[in-house]
């Protein structure tokens, strides 16, 4: 492959990154977890990527990698450069929905990959007959459409070859090609598992087939090689090993730094744009957010948009309807039903130098690209600097409904994940300029938008592009009594019960970023009026008012003059009768504590 080529290996895979001629000392660094690695000390052996030397590293989840290599051959095949992605599974790993997504994502697409099946018999200690029933991978391509072939992966010539052939027909006809390479592990899984599960036979039968002695007699014979000057290798691969050990072990440990790390989460976000003029339309909430993603598509011709019926359809919420006709196929994209790999897609993307939307059909959906997310979109940045710029829109929330599947407010799943920021706007003019704030962070950010808001709020929004701040909250009211801390829906229903309730004289602090949230507003806010009512439309118990409520005890104890209270959903699933929807629901349960509060 061209040195420009990405290549996304697995943990043993070190060949590719000494034929990268990476530095030995770099590696020895990485595995010993010294600062002269990959990961500033923050990962492990081969969980790292480079992009000087164009290789993406795995995480331990097997699969995701697959989705990772779909996402940067499909930014090559948008820039019409002529290149090709190699991308490796195990044959355990290949039984992760992630190989079947993103080898039919790719297959769909013609994405010009190699998907580099290292099928050694077993999956740790478990053989193929109890991973998977087909005699043999290349069996598995035809269902996907694609081309399969198949080599003695421990013949050099023939795998290099092979290679070599397939690069050239994917350069320039871009599509996915399925290479088994059959091969064998004379050593365990790891050093912890020996080998005593598997027959002795076949050390005996593949140690006849060890691909560096056989290459060595195969160059003898054919008078390229002579006895001196093997040692003269192996003397001079000796000396490069030492002097990469001497050069690893002369480092110093890691130094904990606090600020350095939690530094390392995000890569800098750009500062907030204004509005260049003060011409405002009114707007649904819906339309904000269209207008939001057709200004981001014009400024960043790098964007692309990815999801269920996105394109011709516009999406079930009519979020996109008309781009494909203004942005082309290839910017505006429908994908199978396959949430991790597309999300592995976006950071593949990303990586190439795309940004990506990924729209979830539902919020509700997005537990199919979860580990995508918290494991690979929150983690890379931190992990080896490189930035992961991917905004996942989640049409999320009850009150329409819905019922169990289509209804869950499901925040706070990722607000226990470092990395990860999370808005969720309350009014038109918010949800257009986080959602601009969002496309042009270069981190990846999860937009929760409320559904049962689409149509039913309205609001003066500007006409141009603009962006708005992430982390700060907004002071949607101002009073004395006490504080309201709330966020999307829940500022509507707050609005409404105050109006009902004019004696109450409260800041209602609408947070519209959940992580990270504006704490210093929040605590300014319970110091002045002494009493404070979280309110979340998700359920009550581990929802995101239970760190708020914690935060506001330990820094405002003093200025309490009452408890801190919560207000959420009930601890169910959300039900789809109307009137078991809104008992579920905190509204009604809030305006009583909301009374009991002012009145404590």
């Amino acid at each position: 492959m061209d040195p420009d080529e990405y290549i996304l290996p697995m943990h043993r895979n070190l060949g590719v990154f000494t034929v990268r001629n990476i530095p030995l000392h770099r590696l020895f660094s990485q595995f010993q977890g010294k600062p002269g690695g990959f990961t500033n000390c923050r990962d492990r052996s081969f969980h790292f990527g480079t992009q000087e030397f164009k290789i993406v590293g795995m995480i331990s989840h097997l699969g995701p990698q697959l989705g990772v290599a779909d996402g940067i051959a499909l930014a090559n095949k948008l820039k019409v450069n002529n290149k090709a992605t190699a991308v490796f599974s195990g044959d355990g790993g290949a039984s992760e929905g992630d190989f079947h997504e993103s080898v039919n994502v790719a297959a769909v697409w013609d994405l010009p990959v190699i998907f580099i099946i290292e099928n050694n018999g077993y999956g740790l200690s478990t053989p193929s007959n109890e991973q998977f029933r087909c005699k043999q991978f290349i069996d598995k391509a035809i269902g996907y459409g694609i081309e399969g072939v198949q080599v003695d992966g421990n013949n050099i010539l023939e795998v290099y070859h092979a290679i070599k052939n397939i690069t050239g027909k994917i350069r320039t006809n871009p599509k996915p090609i399925l290479l088994e390479c059959l091969t064998f592990r004379m050593r365990g899984h790891e050093e912890a598992s020996g080998t005593k599960y598997v027959p002795q036979e076949l050390f005996e039968e593949w140690g006849k087939k060890d691909p560096i002695k056989n290459f060595e007699e195969y160059l003898l014979n054919a008078d390229i090689l002579h006895e001196s000057l093997i040692k003269e290798i192996k003397d001079g691969i000796r000396h490069d090993i030492e002097k990469g050990l001497e050069i690893a072990f002369a480092e110093q440990e890691a130094a904990p730094d606090t600020a350095k790390e939690l530094a390392a989460l995000f890569a800098p976000a750009p500062a907030s744009v204004k509005s260049l003029t003060s011409s405002k339309t009114e707007k649904r909430f819906l339309d904000a957010i269209t207008d939001a993603m057709r200004e981001s598509m014009h400024k960043f011709p790098n964007l692309v948009i990815m999801g269920q019926d996105v394109a011709e359809y516009g999406g079930v919420f009519k979020a996109t309807a008309g781009f494909v006709e203004e942005f082309s196929k290839n910017r505006v994209r429908n994908t199978p039903l396959c949430e991790s790999a597309i999300v592995g897609a976006g950071l593949g993307l990303s990586i190439n130098g795309y940004k990506s939307i990924v729209e979830m059909q539902f919020a509700d959906f997005v537990t199919c690209g979860f580990n995508q997310i918290v494991n690979n979109l929150a983690k890379t940045h931190y992990r080896w600097g490189q930035h992961a710029d991917v905004v996942v829109r989640m049409p999320t929330g009850a009150g329409v409904g819905a019922g169990p599947f289509h209804s869950q407010s499901n925040e706070a799943w990722f607000f226990h994940v470092p990395g990860l920021k999370i808005v969720y706007p309350a009014f038109p003019e918010d949800a257009k300029g986080l959602l601009n704030a969002a496309i042009a962070d270069p981190n990846p950010v999860m937009y929760f938008e409320h559904k049962a808001l689409y149509r039913s709020v309205s609001g003066m929004v500007s006409d141009d592009y603009f962006t708005t701040e992430i982390g700060k909250a907004a002071m949607v009211r101002k009073g004395s009594d006490l504080t309201i801390v709330t966020y999307g829906l829940g500022v509507h229903w707050a609005m409404e019960i105050l109006d009902k309730n004019p004696t109450i004289s409260a800041d209602l602090i609408d947070l519209r970023t959940l992580l990270p949230w504006d704490q210093e507003t929040v605590i300014n806010s319970v110091k002045h009026t002494g009493k404070v009512i979280v309110l979340h439309e998700d359920t009550l118990t581990g929802g995101i008012g239970a760190e708020i409520a914690a935060v506001i005890a330990e820094n405002c104890f003093r200025n309490l003059d009452a408890p801190v209270v919560r207000s959420g959903s009930l601890d169910t699933p959300v039900p789809m009768s109307s009137q078991l929807e809104w008992n579920f629901l905190p509204k009604d349960r809030f305006e009583v504590q909301l009374k009991q509060l002012a009145n404590y």
